[in-house]
């Protein structure tokens, strides 16, 4: 069987970008001027929906940058979309082929965004990860999802979506959401991170999907050949998951593309294949090894999730 040709995450670990960036000092780190998401060049968004039958999607791009240093000689942990073009350049990649399968019959917004390094997530320390997220990355997400929710038509449906650091992303944009706007999310994607028992005790909006159109729910899915290849820092400690081959959260097995077999780890709740060796993946810098499909979740699944997402939203507005 052939496989389409993938994005790769984490692809900037090919390039490093050396330029200078408008900037300034948090905690004795440098970092990029923060974006102003009044300026339309700070998303990706097509409008689609031309029938308005659709839904709103806003979608979180994942890693695209390694660590970089300025001119002056200052290492940066995070991207930066405002000064870098290239930068911008890399997220459009990945955000492309999200809107490409969940942009039709939709409207689609994607914000650029400071997330941080490739280099960060290799610490593998959650404190720092976390750190460093909330005090640039997320400050950022707040604000792109204020403006969205500000700008948006609110009567209209939405739904929610990212993929590894952008699911990390989801998760906290869940916990931080307002009820009015809660009340209007078809549901909530987090492709490739961890939605933990904790989140779930510290948010009552994160509330796991049974099925397959149950309306204000979390999907949550990772996957690996074995669970043995779990990344605590990404999947460990997972405490939902769904298969999104037959929308079940049991271990009853799914066929998918005719010869991988998709099954769910009551344990570890991960996704388990057999009979797929996502070897057009490469690994990413000792983060993610090759029983680990962390680099496939938006991609190996994605005709499944252009679907679910058409029919979450189809009964979001019959129940209306």
């Amino acid at each position: 069987m052939k496989y389409s040709k993938p994005i790769f995450l984490f692809s900037a670990m090919l390039v490093l970008t050396f330029c200078s960036c408008s900037r300034q000092k948090l905690s004795g780190e440098y970092i990029p001027q923060a974006p102003d998401y009044s300026d339309g060049t700070m998303w990706v968004s097509s409008m689609e929906d031309n029938e308005g039958t659709g839904a709103d999607i806003f979608y979180v791009v994942s890693t695209w940058e390694l660590d970089w240093t300025t001119d002056e000689g200052q290492v940066c942990h995070y991207a930066d979309p405002v000064g870098q073009s290239g930068h911008r350049d890399n997220m459009k990649i990945e955000i492309d082929k999200i809107k490409d399968y969940m942009g039709p019959g939709n409207n689609f917004y994607a914000p650029y965004y400071r997330h941080i390094s490739f280099d960060t997530w290799l610490t593998r320390n959650e404190d720092s990860i976390s750190t460093r997220f909330n005090k640039v990355a997320f400050k950022d997400l707040q604000a792109a999802f204020e403006h969205f929710a500000q700008t948006r038509d609110k009567e209209r449906p939405f739904v929610l979506a990212g993929f590894s650091q952008g699911g990390k992303a989801v998760v906290e944009l869940l916990k931080t959401m307002p009820e009015d706007v809660a009340s209007q999310m078809v549901a909530a994607y987090v492709l490739g991170y961890k939605v933990t028992a904790q989140d779930t005790l510290d948010c009552k909006k994160i509330r796991p999907a049974k099925g397959e159109t149950d309306l204000g729910v979390t999907i949550c899915y990772n996957s690996v050949s074995d669970t043995k290849y779990v990344i605590p820092v990404i999947s460990g400690d997972c405490a939902i998951c769904i298969n999104p081959v037959n929308w079940r959260t049991d271990d009853t097995p799914a066929i998918l593309q005719d010869s991988i077999t998709v099954r769910v780890s009551p344990d570890y709740h991960v996704l388990v294949l057999d009979g797929y060796d996502g070897k057009e993946y490469s690994p990413a810098g000792g983060l993610i090894n090759v029983g680990d499909f962390h680099s496939a979740e938006p991609w190996l699944y994605k005709e499944q999730l252009q679907e679910n997402i058409n029919k979450r939203i189809a009964a979001f507005r019959e129940r209306d």
